[in-house]
């Protein structure tokens, strides 16, 4: 199976070196015509939900994987934990409902939570690392590659510091900046990243009549 962790050595074996790859992650069921057309507009990979804010599964994942994949995209998907229940209870569930042989690395989205009972306000910065780090372990277990989803806003808000939980800095980092520029020019270190590896350079916007949110991959 094909993932950004495996595109990113196929890319480093490459040569002449490959320019940075376009990609995007979604939320929402698109029908297989729709990536079809991201892939003919240059999208590379799609980073598909797999667990939704409110502590359950996207039961929507699975089609969407497959479509996705039909259109010959590269597939991971990403988990938006829910604070208020068990790590690993989470964990199992995502992979019981959403087949590991559909998508390649699972990308955890650390960012505030407006569902009920899932938001990590209301506990301390150690506990909500010892949280993050109890779903990577749970990932890791599985045979699967974490990866961390998350702004330099957020880590503050969550964790009480840019410095903090530096102990996950060891997972690839995907960050959020809306600059629209394709490159990490404006990447500020926070938790422990010297450099991330995704940016998310533009959200809620629209492409081949779908919602999606835009991502380089250098």
């Amino acid at each position: 199976m094909k993932s950004l962790f495996i595109l990113g050595l196929v890319l480093l074996a490459a040569l002449p070196r490959v320019e940075a790859v376009l990609g995007v992650d979604v939320s929402q069921l698109f029908p297989t015509s729709t990536y079809q057309c991201m892939k003919s507009n240059g999208y590379i990979f799609a980073i598909i939900r797999g667990y939704c804010s409110y502590g359950g599964p996207d039961h929507n994942a699975v089609q969407n994987l497959n479509n996705a994949r039909a259109a010959g995209l590269i597939t991971d998907i990403y988990m938006f934990p829910c604070r208020g229940k068990s790590a690993q209870a989470q964990v199992d569930e995502m992979f019981s409902a959403v087949n590991p042989g559909l998508w390649g690395m699972v990308w955890i989205d650390v960012e505030t939570n407006p569902s009920t009972g899932c938001s990590w306000s209301g506990h301390d910065a150690a506990s909500n690392c010892q949280f993050l780090t109890d779903i990577i372990n749970g990932i890791k277990a599985k045979g699967k590659h974490p990866g961390i989803y998350a702004s330099r806003y957020m880590w503050q808000t969550i964790f009480g510091s840019f410095t903090a939980c530096p102990s996950v800095a060891s997972q690839q980092l995907w960050y959020a900046h809306y600059d629209g520029s394709a490159s990490f020019s404006d990447y500020a270190s926070f938790g422990g990243w010297s450099k991330p590896n995704i940016k998310q350079f533009q959200g809620d916007t629209t492409l081949c009549g779908a919602g999606v949110d835009k991502n380089f991959y250098p």
